[in-house]
């Protein structure tokens, strides 16, 4: 009997462990593949993602005769600044909540780039709601 014979023990917890591993090792590579694979075109979405024409655009307010301006500076892809213009000392004494309604929004609008989820208080709901409207219509312009 020259015949040298080996004998290997395999302990059926490594078997499954090293299964398990090999398993994951090949989802890891078919996500990553799925993820960063050559189906993906960077040059197709800087045209089609592009939400604004970078500016600064106003929309008008009248309240009691007295005309201001909401202005709304954007980059291609987010929005800079909201604030008022034109306000005058008088049109701000008579509507005091008029700048506080605004910075709440704008702080708002700017963290999340959208009015959808703009939420305001009851007390400022009118005033608010009027920001917003001029607001949109200043985003609309630069939609165009």
């Amino acid at each position: 009997m020259s015949s040298k014979t080996k004998i290997v023990v395999l302990h059926m917890k490594e078997v499954i462990y090293t299964g398990i591993f090999l398993l994951l090792a090949i989802v890891l590579g078919v996500l990553l593949f799925f993820m960063f694979g050559p189906g993906k075109s960077m040059t197709a979405s800087s045209s089609d993602t592009t939400p604004y024409v970078a500016g600064v655009y106003r929309s008008s307010i009248e309240l009691n005769d007295n005309v201001f301006d909401v202005e709304v500076t954007v980059d291609e892809d987010r929005i800079k600044s909201i604030e008022l213009v034109n306000l005058s000392e008088a049109t701000a004494a008579m509507f005091p909540l008029m700048e506080p309604a605004l910075e709440s929004l704008a702080g708002q609008i700017y963290s999340s780039q959208s009015l959808d989820s703009v939420q305001y208080s009851g007390d400022q709901k009118y005033t608010s709601m009027l920001l917003l409207e001029a607001i949109e219509g200043a985003l609309e312009k630069a939609r165009r």
